[in-house]
């Protein structure tokens, strides 16, 4: 495995940043402790420029290499979730009901490492912008970013990213070209009938037997109104109705998520919600409204960036730990809208065993954080080569 000799040497620091980073997650765009904590080394490595602010919370540095030329964006996410931690790790969480169990603390060391090596080497041409996004969970940071012009800003001409992947080798990258990830639909619906005594139905509008066949109705949409080639996945997530088992009550919620990527599925799923919500409604005699966000587009890898992302890895890892086709995922990412704007690549790397993410056990496996630094800084190296 060909890490890269001078970040191997202080693996032990990155592994250090990262548990710091861990034992204070924070949620959304309200990342300040960990945007200074990045701010703080990044001033200790030498980079030549530090802007803070963008998302309200994200930091992109600047990194000059040693001759003219393009600039590549690497990014990292830093939020965590609301989620109370079970690792009984010495590094948990210090704050209850938060916790990095998708491993962004992790990420934000990848990048650093790549940053202190690249910051000390500079061997290559042009300049590395290291962005650091807040609210990638929820809120869509990336999205935010672009929308500041932040690409535009620092003349950014391609973005890369890696995530984590639990059960997954440890140190295998995969990925593959084109859509990588799924679209991220969420739907919202609000029943309200006319509750009263449970003894007496008759009397009521209930809610709760509308909400059953709404929920029953849209399982419908996979298997009758979407051909069975292409992706589509919706999860009812969560029913909410009544109080005792003796009342009928006045009202139930559903919600739950579409994940898909075309946008003419995305809009056959919208209507076909609308038409049985509404149907579904009337035939038991109650009013119900329906909500449908729209939210994270496709991740989309271009062709070409993806191949080197491929190279790249395989330079880290050797040819038999890399799996450039791997399938689309139905996961979804934020990232997407830094693709949607400009070429890149977004790939994923192994962890070994263990608790997925978004679980309390979770937590991320330091091992490959001078794999990930690795493949980030060897990236610019191989793109921005210098002649």
């Amino acid at each position: 495995m060909a890490v890269v000799n001078r970040i191997a040497e202080f693996a032990e620091d990155m592994s250090t940043w990262r548990r710091a980073l861990h034992r204070a997650p924070e949620l959304g765009f309200d990342c300040a402790e960990t945007a200074a904590f990045v701010v703080s080394r990044l001033q200790d490595f030498g980079v030549d420029e530090i802007h803070e602010g963008f998302a309200k919370t994200g930091v992109v540095a600047l990194i000059n290499g040693q001759a003219e030329g393009g600039v590549i964006g690497l990014r990292a996410d830093m939020d965590a979730l609301p989620i109370e931690e079970q690792t009984d790790a010495e590094h948990a969480s210090l704050h209850p009901g938060r916790m990095h169990a998708c491993g962004h603390d992790g990420h934000t060391t990848m990048l650093l490492g790549a940053a202190r090596y690249l910051a000390e080497t500079r061997k290559f041409a042009g300049k590395v912008a290291l962005i650091f996004q807040p609210a990638e969970e929820d809120g869509g940071g990336a999205g935010v970013m672009v929308e500041e012009g932040m690409l535009d800003q620092f003349d950014i001409a391609q973005v890369y990213a890696l995530h984590n992947a639990p059960n997954i080798p440890e140190g295998m990258f995969i990925t593959q070209p084109g859509p990588v990830m799924a679209a991220v639909d969420n739907f919202h619906i609000y029943i309200r009938g006319e509750g009263g005594h449970a003894a007496m139905p008759h009397e009521t509008s209930d809610p709760i037997i509308a909400a059953l066949g709404i929920g029953q109705a849209i399982q419908t949409i996979v298997s009758r109104n979407h051909s069975a080639t292409d992706e589509l996945v919706i999860s009812v997530t969560q029913v909410h109705a009544g109080t005792a088992d003796n009342i009928v009550p006045d009202g139930a919620y559903l919600c739950g998520t579409v994940r898909s990527f075309d946008p003419h599925v995305q809009e056959m799923v919208a209507r076909r919600l609308s038409e049985i919500v509404k149907g579904q409604a009337a035939s038991f005699g109650v009013r119900a409204d329906l909500d449908y966000q729209r939210g994270y587009p496709p991740t989309v890898n271009s062709k070409a960036e993806t191949e080197a992302a491929v190279q790249t890895a395989a330079e880290i890892v050797g040819d038999t730990m890399v799996d450039g086709a791997i399938g689309r995922q139905m996961g979804a990412e934020d990232f997407a809208y830094m693709l949607q704007a400009r070429p890149g690549a977004y790939v994923f790397l192994g962890q070994g065993a263990g608790a997925t993410l978004h679980h309390p056990a979770y937590d991320f496996n330091d091992r490959i954080a001078p794999i990930g630094a690795s493949y980030f800084a060897r990236l610019v190296e191989r793109l921005h080569p210098l002649t």
